[in-house]
C-alpha cells in the first residue's frame, strides 16, 4: 500500500535535493521525515504486533534491551513494502550512486523500561568503504512505527563527515557529540552503518517499534547471515528489478536451499525451526 500524491505526508523528502546530499556528506545520515501516512503506520504496526504474537518463539534478545525478528520477509511479507518504499529507494540510488540491493531486515521491539539510561556505541559491519564518495559500504533505514521523543527510547548517532578522520569511540563523541533522532510514527532515517551509533534506552512507559533495513551494493559481498531471503522475492517474483534487488544471497539463504533441495518446501513451523538452527550455526542466537 503506497500513497496517492494528494495524501502524501508532509515534511518528507520526495527526491533527494543537493542540500540533503550535502547534509549526509557532512553528517553521515539524513532524516527523510514522515514517509508513511497514518493508515500505513497502522498497517505495519498490525503486521508487527501479529508477528510478535504468532511467531513469538522466533523473536530473540539482542543488545541491551531489544528483541528482534530478522526473518520478517518470511513471517510478515508485508514488510517488503517498507523495504522497497519508493521514497527510500529513490534516496538510496542518489546516495549510493547505483541501484541498491537488499542485505538484511530486523523488526525490533523495545519494551517499557525503568533502569538507567544506556547507550552501546558501535559501528556496524565492515564499517566504511573508503573508495565510495560518501564512504558507504552499507546503509541502514531506521523506520519508526511509534512516536519517538525525549521521553522514549530512540536512535542516536555521532555525526561524522566523510572528510573527517575515523576515530575511536570516545574521541568521536568528543568531536561529533550526540544527536538523538526524534519523530512521529512513520519517520524514516538513512545512515551510513559505519557512523558511530546506538539505541538509546531510557526510563519510559512507552514501547518502541522499528523496522531496520540494511542495503548494500549488488557487486559487493553481502552484509550478514541474519535474514532469510524468500524464493518468492529473489527467484519467483515477476518483476526482474525486484529479483535483482533481492538476489545477493547470504549463506543462511543458501544453507536453507541446500537443506530443502531434496525435500521441497517445508511446513511453516518446520521452516522456522530450521532457520533457528541456522541462526545458531551462524552465531546469531544462542541454543
Amino acid at each position: 500500500m503506497y500513497l496517492n500524491p494528494s495524501t502524501e505526508p508532509r515534511g518528507m523528502i520526495k527526491n533527494m535535493k543537493p542540500a540533503d546530499y550535502a547534509f549526509f556528506k557532512e553528517n553521515g545520515y539524513v532524516s527523510l521525515g514522515k514517509i508513511l501516512s497514518d493508515a500505513e503506520v497502522e498497517h505495519f504496526v498490525h503486521a508487527f504486533d501479529r508477528d510478535r504474537t504468532e511467531v513469538e518463539d522466533h523473536w530473540y534478545r539482542i543488545g541491551h534491551y531489544q528483541t528482534v525478528n530478522c526473518d520478517a520477509l518470511l513471517t510478515a511479507p508485508e514488510f517488503d513494502n517498507a523495504v522497497r518504499h519508493p521514497i527510500v529507494m529513490d534516496c538510496l540510488h542518489t546516495l549510493m550512486g547505483n541501484a541498491p540491493c537488499f542485505s538484511e531486515i530486523c523488526i525490533r521491539h523495545m519494551a517499557p523500561y525503568d533502569g538507567e539510561l544506556n547507550r552501546g556505541w558501535h559501528r556496524d559491519g565492515p564499517k566504511h568503504w573508503l573508495e565510495h564518495p560518501l564512504r558507504i559500504g552499507f546503509i541502514q533505514l531506521m523506520l519508526y512505527l511509534t512516536d519517538v521523543d525525549e521521553t522514549t527510547h530512540c536512535f542516536s548517532l555521532s555525526p561524522e563527515s566523510v572528510e573527517a578522520e575515523i576515530l575511536e569511540t570516545d574521541e568521536q563523541l568528543d568531536r561529533g557529540g550526540i544527536v538523538d533522532l526524534y519523530g512521529p510514527a512513520g519517520t524514516a532515517i538513512l545512515f551510513n552503518i559505519g557512523v558511530l551509533h546506538t539505541a538509546t534506552t531510557r526510563p519510559t512507559q512507552e514501547e518502541r517499534k522499528t523496522v531496520q533495513v540494511y542495503y548494500g551494493h549488488p557487486n559487493r559481498r553481502y552484509l550478514s547471515e541474519d535474514s532469510i531471503i524468500p524464493t518468492e522475492l529473489w527467484r519467483d517474483h515477476p518483476d526482474p528489478e525486484v529479483r535483482a534487488f533481492y538476489n545477493v544471497l547470504n549463506n543462511k539463504t543458501r544453507d536453507y536451499l541446500e537443506h530443502t533441495a531434496s525435500t521441497g518446501e517445508l511446513p511453516f513451523e518446520d521452516t522456522l525451526a530450521l532457520l533457528r538452527e541456522l541462526d545458531v550455526k551462524h552465531r546469531k542466537r544462542s541454543q
